[in-house]
């Protein structure tokens, strides 16, 4: 599914263990890397008190942004979050490189982004990283890592580790129709790229990861992972066309009052994602769909959930105006999701916004 080696997988409980386990074995890396012995750029690092540094964007998962920001609380690493460009919604090559420091250890950023499914430049952050590693190796410098979390994209395109040139990508089964299991992808395992387990007990996923694995799941997850083998091409046509009916349907029935907050021009997006705003100001997205008597749908990331009506920090961050974003619904189409349920959703819509304009 993602153009690895069977040995260059380990299984974990989900994305966010992966995601953990990745700055935790960085962050160990670095310590026990510039404690070895002999006379280079990486140990007068150390000797200088340097602080391992990451890189980062504004529009991480959770999972990626508090771990960091946990270790800049307990000052034990410097952290740079990248912001996203408000043209294309994406974090950008140029200012991902020109963050990166000689006491940087890891550029983690996500292959396409859950709210709005914008796709970021992984590959050339893959190609100009490896570049740079090549100039900090020979004066002595540690290589940076490059982390994506791919959870978003699984599933919905074609994504080969080779094409992104990344070490470590992290798998959510959830997100392509398997189990609520996780894996981790790491290039040359223990060998090129480091790993070093949180947890301690039995030999369990050759000691980077003890505990009894969940057999059922991890056979699920090996399924759901063949069928996006044989059938992602068609996946990802059904669901753009799905996608793109509903999008059209939207601006049909709510003309100018339609607000797409995930259309970039020039920019690749997921196939299945739809993030909009019905502009008013009693239509904040909530509200919309508390009236609604058929869709279920979410504001922004499920994992947000508590965030009332405060906008987005993700819309935010790719500079949707705040009373816009506070209106904000995301739909996502799925693989068997029909242009006749996508009619019923917007008549759904074109109801439930009736009926709160009409309490106005």
């Amino acid at each position: 599914m993602i153009g690895g080696q069977p040995q260059d997988i380990i299984f974990t409980s989900g994305g966010t263990e992966s995601n953990n386990l990745v700055i935790h074995s960085v962050l160990r890396h670095f310590h026990k890397a510039h404690a070895s012995e002999g006379d280079t750029a990486e140990r007068r690092l150390l000797e200088e008190g340097a602080t391992p540094h990451f890189v980062t964007c504004t529009v991480e998962h959770d999972s990626i942004r508090l771990p960091l920001e946990h270790l800049v609380e307990e000052q034990v690493a410097a952290v740079t979050f990248v912001p996203v460009s408000k043209v294309n919604g994406q974090a950008e090559a140029d200012d991902i490189l020109a963050a990166i420091r000689p006491a940087t250890c890891l550029v983690t950023i996500m292959l396409a982004n859950n709210e709005t499914g914008v796709i970021m430049p992984i590959p050339e952050l893959g190609q100009r990283i490896a570049a740079l590693n090549q100039q900090r190796v020979a004066s002595g410098l540690p290589r940076v890592l490059l982390h994506t979390d791919a959870a978003q994209a699984l599933g919905k395109r074609r994504v080969d580790v080779r094409d992104l040139g990344v070490d470590f990508l992290t798998i959510v089964g959830h997100k392509l129709y398997g189990p609520r299991i996780g894996a981790l992808y790491v290039r040359g395992l223990g060998e090129r790229t480091p790993l070093y387990p949180m947890l301690f007990g039995g030999g369990q996923e050759r000691g980077f990861r003890p505990g009894t694995e969940n057999t059922p799941m991890i056979a699920g997850l090996g399924k759901a992972a063949e069928l996006v083998t044989e059938n992602c091409e068609a996946y990802e046509a059904h669901m753009r066309a799905v996608r793109d009916y509903l999008e059209a349907r939207l601006v049909a029935e709510f003309n100018r009052k339609i607000h797409f907050n995930s259309q970039f021009p020039g920019t690749e997006r997921l196939p299945n994602t739809c993030n909009f705003s019905i502009r008013g100001p009693q239509l904040q997205g909530r509200l919309v769909l508390a009236r609604c008597r058929t869709l279920l749908a979410s504001v922004g990331a499920a994992c947000h959930s508590d965030q009332g009506d405060r906008p987005s920090p993700v819309l935010l961050s790719c500079g949707i105006p705040a009373d816009v974003a506070r209106n904000a619904l995301r739909l996502s189409v799925g693989r068997s999701t029909t242009r006749a349920e996508v009619d019923l959703v917007v008549q759904d819509l074109k109801q439930a916004v009736a009926r709160l304009e009409g309490q106005a």
